[in-house]
């Protein structure tokens, strides 16, 4: 298991996002279908196959990587999700110092905190609003949780991807305030956000990534 990750291991984690979006571009395809204009498979492989891109200056910190990512994607994906997802790298990658040389849990849950509020700004949505915030918002405060217990790294992502399911769960219940699927609200109860199964993906290959070690 890894106890933090190093700018090679954010190359790496960057490129297993890209892969595992791939593999779930179908799914997320029809699950957008149902409540909006089924774009958002194809969105996020454009934008995470952008990212796999970057090559920033040697010696550069992870924030500088993290930065160029969102500003990639959001060049390569200007939809509503691609540029809430774009937002959420630059926003989380500045939150962070000068020169990271290494994501542990701290730095990790101050990544995914500023992520997660720079997501939640650009969209305008609240809690409960049926988006992707409703997902990132318990994972971010798992990670947060985590640290404050002076967690092991794996532990602290395995909480936030149970909080980021138990999350998506929720919002079957939800009804939508933001975006497309607000133009479809009898069609979408009892289907979770597509968004929020984004979030999920992610913090899934996150948590798969630092358990492998």
């Amino acid at each position: 298991m890894k106890m933090y990750l190093s700018p090679a291991d954010c190359r790496q984690l960057i490129a297993a996002w890209y892969a595992e979006l791939s593999r779930q571009r179908e799914a997320l395809i029809n699950l957008d279908q149902q409540v909006g204009d089924g774009d958002l498979g194809i969105t996020m492989q454009k934008a995470f196959a952008a990212a796999t891109q970057v090559e920033p200056a040697v010696g550069a910190g992870i924030e500088k990587l993290l930065i160029q990512c969102g500003i990639a994607m959001a060049k390569a994906a200007p939809s509503t999700m691609g540029t809430l997802m774009a937002t959420g790298f630059m926003r989380g990658g500045k939150a962070l110092p000068d020169d990271t040389a290494r994501l542990d849990g701290p730095a990790l849950a101050l990544f995914f905190t500023a992520f997660t509020q720079g997501i939640g700004e650009r969209g305008k949505a609240q809690p409960g609003d049926k988006t992707v915030l409703d997902v990132l918002l318990p994972a971010s405060q798992a990670l947060h949780l985590s640290v404050a217990r002076q967690s092991p790294l794996s532990e602290g992502v395995n909480a936030a991807y149970l909080a980021a399911q138990a999350g998506l769960e929720a919002t079957r219940a939800m009804v939508p305030q933001q975006g497309k699927a607000a133009c479809f609200i009898e069609k979408s109860r009892g289907i979770p956000d597509p968004g929020g199964a984004v979030a999920v993906i992610l913090f899934h290959v996150l948590d798969e990534f630092v358990r492998a070690g």
